[in-house]
Formats: C-alpha cells, sequence, structure tokens
C-alpha cells in the first residue's frame, strides 16, 4: 500500500520520464499484494469448518479400527481363559481319577480282611500278606491300628515292606499323580 502511495506522488509530480519506472513498480507491487493475499488463511470459520469435516471423514475409521484391536485383545483374552479353563479341568480330573482310586483300594480291605488280621498273630499275618498282593497287603495294613501294622511290616520281607509302606504313603499324599500306579 505504500507503494502505490509513493508512486501517485510521483506522477503527480510530473515526472514524465520516470513513468515507465512507476508503471512497472505499480505492477510489482500489485503481484506482491497478491501473493500475500493468497498466503493468509481464509477466514478461520471457514478453517475450522474444513477441520470438522477433515474428523468426520476419519472418525468412523478410526472408531472401526480402535474396535477391531479391542476385538483382537478381547479374543487373546477369552483363548488365555479358556486355556486356564482346560487345565482346571484336567487337574480336576486327574483329582477325581485319584479319589477314585484311593476309595477303591480303601474298600478293597473293607470285605471283612481286616477282621481277619487283626486277630492274627504278627508272625502268621507277615507270612500271608507276603504271598498277597501288595495293594491288597498295603490296605490291609493300612485299616489295622498302628501297632498291629508295626509288628506285622517287622515280621515280613524287608523289601515288601518298603514297598507297602510305600503304597501307603502314597495313598496319603494328594500329589500323587494318576501315572504312578502304586502297584
Amino acid at each position: 500500500m505504500r507503494s502505490i502511495a509513493i508512486a501517485r506522488k510521483l506522477l503527480i509530480a510530473g515526472r514524465a520520464a520516470a513513468a515507465p519506472v512507476v508503471a512497472a513498480l505499480l505492477l510489482s507491487v500489485c503481484a506482491v499484494e497478491a501473493q500475500e493475499a493468497a498466503k493468509q488463511p481464509a477466514d478461520p470459520a471457514s478453517s475450522q469448518d474444513e477441520i470438522r469435516r477433515f474428523c468426520t471423514n476419519i472418525a468412523d475409521p478410526a472408531r472401526d479400527q480402535r474396535y477391531l484391536l479391542q476385538k483382537q485383545e478381547l479374543e487373546k483374552l477369552r483363548a488365555d481363559v479358556d486355556e486356564r479353563i482346560a487345565t482346571m479341568d484336567k487337574r480336576k480330573a486327574e483329582y477325581e481319577d485319584w479319589l477314585k482310586r484311593r476309595d477303591d483300594f480303601l474298600k478293597t480291605a473293607d470285605l471283612g480282611l481286616v477282621d481277619i488280621y487283626k486277630n492274627m498273630k504278627p508272625d502268621a499275618a507277615a507270612a500271608s500278606l507276603n504271598d498277597v498282593k501288595v495293594t491288597v497287603a498295603a490296605a490291609i495294613i493300612m485299616k489295622l491300628s498302628a501297632r498291629q501294622s508295626s509288628l506285622i511290616l517287622a515280621e515280613m520281607d524287608a523289601q515288601k515292606a518298603a514297598v507297602i509302606t510305600n503304597i501307603i504313603a502314597s495313598a496319603s499324599d494328594p500329589n500323587t499323580s494318576k501315572s504312578k500306579d502304586p502297584s
């Protein structure tokens, strides 16, 4: 603007020789002002509208992406929970199997055999139990009193007594795996 005012004063002053220079100066000043006007942002309201349109255009894809990431995370969590449930079911089945085997083991001694061995002399009971299946012998000894059991085990073969002792110990251990057979 200032340049235009100077150019007018030069023209008014009557300098005819300076007219072409003044005209060129005037054209260049107008071009510079037009460029500056183009560089300045348009109305702030229109730039806000442009931003709003941009955000509106990307809102749905961004939301979809966020939902997709959340869905993937939930699927990972579900897989982890399913894996843990499967592990717990496996452990429960092992425990139920162990409990059933233990109960079956204890029932074998309840068939009246305990009463028979309870009334026998320790040396005779030991000789008899040496010839019986190891699990049955262990079940019978386990049902007898501690005093009678110790007398019978003392009269038995040392190796068989050790096997019976291990069976009795594992029968009372809840950590006994189903892969370990007491016999």
